[in-house]
């Protein structure tokens, strides 16, 4: 191989100095490493990269390698049923499957070799270990342990720490938090919407949250834990220290938040991370806001590709003040593109509504509802809160998002709660309309 040029195509590196070299060699190494393996055995990638000039030669040639989507590993596993060809081991030798959610689109299919499961997990040490967790900590995992991925590596990982490990599939939300409370648990697992229902449970219940032994709370499935409203409300509420993190079934845990909580970095030892512009597949400049692009290292029996994966994040044009090497991701994942929707010419993604939202602790619950009135598309927010918090909160919904929304209170306990991946948008509107003013990017949900 010639020698790597590392001036190449910069933009596909954060300009963060001389310190990052070492760790773009290893990159740009691994990279040719998962292009050569997969182009020589696996058959859903000899198809993807046939014509492309392998092994790379410099960063540049890496705009040769088509991106991966999501619909397309669905539509393999339909065609190759019912693990696709991007399964391309022997079956005997996958020990782990796990699928997702399927809150968008049909649920996708992945195994693992132990391998590869060994890997999710140590991407899981590094999230625990980065928020502190050692073994003198008892984790408790408020997860129902089915075949969504979940916390199931997490659960690995806080065992290989040496932490003594509580699961809390199987229970009630009551049950679970006596449980917390009896075996004075250090560390919660769950959604940041959980966290919340938890201490909404726990006052109706009369049980003090805030003299619990719980210090840390550490966040998946949804961007809730990077937003500062909602990061200050489960500090708040629970007394503790909460850590954001993102992973998916298909890709793994590729990012987290350390101790300054800023916003979220990619593990880019075992993840190569791209930010593009959703609609042409172009790079953007630091400072704007993109979808993260991502391939992996340690998946062999599944490896991903320019993984498009259809979170929108920020390209950060200075590392995190942390001084880690890697890729920071300020304010974590601000959305998601099949989650934008347009709405009188004005962008919004679900989560900015809820940041603003969050500002207000006596909301108990909230919902963002899409319709159509007079056949123009429209939103209003639906909250669980008096008649005064109902209408600052307009002024304000309308002074963050540029748009007049509607807002409209609802009776105590009447939405939803939710334990694993919030639901909290019912979109009304005719599918002609929905086409036409969202999602920002044709992207099957990701899990």
């Amino acid at each position: 191989m010639k020698a790597l040029s590392l001036d190449a195509d910069a933009h596909l590196r954060p300009p963060y100095g001389s310190g990052v070299e070492v760790l773009r060699g290893h990159q740009f190494a691994e990279l040719n490493r998962v292009l050569m393996e997969a182009r020589e055995h696996n058959p859903f990638y000899q198809e993807k990269l046939a014509g492309v000039k392998l092994p790379l030669q410099r960063w540049e040639d890496l705009a040769q390698v088509p991106f991966t989507t999501k619909a397309e590993l669905v539509d393999d596993q339909q065609r190759f049923p019912p693990f696709g060809r991007n399964h391309y081991l022997p079956e005997h030798e996958y020990v782990q499957y796990h699928q997702t959610s399927g809150t968008k689109g049909k649920p996708l299919k992945v195994l693992d070799t132990p391998e590869s499961w060994a890997w999710w997990r140590d991407c899981w040490v590094e999230v625990l270990q980065t928020a502190g967790v050692t073994r003198e900590d008892r984790v408790f995992l408020a997860f129902s342990f089915g075949p969504f991925i979940g916390f199931w590596a997490a659960y690995a990982a806080a065992e290989a720490i040496g932490a003594l490990v509580i699961p809390g599939g199987g229970q009630t939300s009551l049950e679970r938090l006596r449980l917390i409370l009896e075996m004075r648990a250090t560390v919660l697992l769950c959604t940041p919407s959980y966290a919340l229902h938890l201490a909404e449970v726990a006052a109706e219940n009369g049980l003090d949250l805030k003299s619990s032994a719980v210090r840390v709370l550490i966040h998946a499935g949804e961007p809730g834990a990077s937003i500062p409203s909602v990061r200050d409300q489960i500090d708040t509420l629970w007394n503790a220290r909460c850590y954001d993190h993102s992973g998916m079934t298909e890709m793994g845990a590729y990012a987290y938040a350390c101790q300054l909580r800023r916003g979220l970095h990619v593990n880019e030892r075992q993840f190569f991370a791209e930010i593009i512009d959703p609609v042409s597949g172009d790079a953007v400049p630091p400072g704007q806001t993109g979808e993260l692009v991502l391939t992996n290292f340690g998946r062999r029996g599944y490896p991903l590709i320019r993984y498009r994966t259809g979170d929108i994040v920020v390209a950060a044009d200075q590392p995190c003040p942390c001084g880690r090497p890697f890729r920071f991701l300020p304010g974590g994942v601000v959305g998601r593109s099949d989650d934008m929707v347009v709405i009188r010419g004005v962008n919004i993604f679900p989560q900015s509504i809820e940041a603003i939202v969050r500002e207000f602790s006596d909301v108990r619950e909230f919902r963002i509802v899409y319709y159509t009135e007079e056949q123009m598309p429209q939103i209003k927010v639906q909250v669980e809160a008096d008649t005064q918090t109902v209408g600052i909160l307009g002024r304000r919904l309308r002074e963050g998002i540029g748009l007049r929304i509607d807002v409209e209170p609802v009776e105590p306990g009447s939405l939803p709660r939710f334990e694993m991946k919030a639901r909290r948008v019912l979109d009304l509107r005719p599918q002609t309309q929905v086409a036409a003013s969202g999602p920002l990017a044709p992207q099957d949900g990701t899990d």
